[in-house]
């Protein structure tokens, strides 16, 4: 099997459901031996009917519990936030090794989105952020990412939504997962059904990760994460633009833009009086006239952090930023922040969830310490 993804309490190397590719699924099948054609079936309910194999009905009864057990799931829920009328779901699972990923789904009248995880944890060390505060813990397998986005399309149907769009904004940086981030951004588009151009990775300025992406057959959209329009406050920001420097960025974008044709866009998280003056306006503008076609804006209002000691811009200065970045001619657009009530920005959730269960174990061992010693 070319998945190594293993669910919660299986064994090392097991396949799980979204982790087997179809020329694996139908050599499992074959091994089973099932017929041909029973791929084609299993294929279909996993990714068109969005079901597990117990309801995939074309299948014989027993052959849908022989792949339930064959095939579990790799995502271990441990908990889900609804808010926005719930328009707005944020999941908390686990994978293997115990680590937690978040996963959030937004409806809209006519669409949906996820923005799914790609690593448990992240290494950038963006201090804003509440992932890069907790640290690096593993990489995801192309299994557990799509697995994340087929829980949101299925979600989204019972919403009576289409899933029309995958953001790879949650923990962790794609392109320094690559390996496995690709083949899933394959799996969303050929199987999912997703076009290029509803898929969306993410990279705080990973340069030799966006010059492969640039080789690539899909032209995906790409976003860098830059919330800094010069080197000096970017190493502060973004750490690992002391190894890749704003004028190297730029260079690989346009790469990606001459290759690709497509608009390319800056996430800038507004810190409040950090990156929210009209100077960085000006350089900021600056930098997406460089790149044709010039580069749009998404204006993130920052999610309070634990730990961080600034605090997001007011929201009339956001849009101030907005209307100043407008006047030097860039398109800037300011980011609803849905589900801040749940947690919802990266990490948050996750971490909430780590708190509570420490903040358990203290009020446990505190009882503990006041039970009256046992009588010998």
């Amino acid at each position: 099997m070319s998945e190594t993804s293993v669910a919660i309490g299986r064994r090392p190397g097991a396949p799980t459901r979204y982790g087997v590719t179809r020329d694996d699924l139908g050599e499992l099948l074959a091994s089973e031996g099932q017929p041909r054609y029973r791929a084609d079936q299993v294929w279909r309910g996993l990714y068109e009917q969005l079901v597990g194999p117990a309801a995939i009905t074309n299948l014989p009864a027993a052959l849908r519990t022989r792949l339930e057990a064959l095939l579990p799931l790799a995502l271990e829920p441990v908990t889900e936030s609804v808010a926005d009328d719930g328009e707005t779901v944020k999941f908390l699972s686990r994978v293997a090794g115990g680590y937690e990923v978040e996963t959030v789904l937004m409806l809209y009248p006519d669409r949906a989105t996820v923005c799914v995880s790609s690593q448990a944890g992240c290494a950038m060390g963006c201090g804003f952020c509440a992932t890069g505060q907790a640290g690096f813990d593993r990489h995801l397998t192309t299994g557990e990412i799509v697995e994340q986005a087929v829980t949101a399309a299925a979600r989204a149907k019972a919403a009576g939504r289409r899933l029309s769009n995958v953001v790879f904004m949650g923990m962790g940086e794609p392109l320094a997962n690559e390996t496995a981030m690709w083949p899933a951004v394959e799996r969303l588009h050929g199987d999912l059904g997703l076009s290029a151009r509803h898929l969306t990775v993410s990279t705080v300025g990973i340069v030799p990760g966006i010059r492969r992406l640039t080789e690539r057959p899909l032209p995906v959209t790409l976003a860098v994460s830059l919330h800094a329009a010069n080197d000096g406050l970017r190493d502060e920001l973004v750490p690992i633009n002391r190894r890749y420097p704003i004028d190297a960025l730029l260079d690989a974008c346009q790469g990606y833009l001459a290759a690709h044709g497509r608009r390319m866009s800056f996430e800038w998280a507004m810190i409040d009086g950090v990156n929210d003056r009209p100077s960085d306006a000006v350089e900021l503008a600056s930098l997406c006239r460089r790149l044709r076609p010039a580069a749009h804006v998404n204006l993130i209002p920052l999610n309070p952090t634990p730990g961080w000691p600034t605090t997001g811009s007011p929201l009339a200065r956001v849009r101030d930023f907005r209307d100043h970045l407008e006047s030097l001619g860039v398109q800037a657009t300011v980011r609803r922040n849905r589900g801040t009530d749940i947690d919802a920005a990266c990490g948050q959730l996750a971490a909430r969830h780590r708190e509570g269960q420490l903040a358990a174990r203290h009020r446990e061992d505190g009882s503990r310490d006041q039970q009256p010693a046992a009588r010998t």
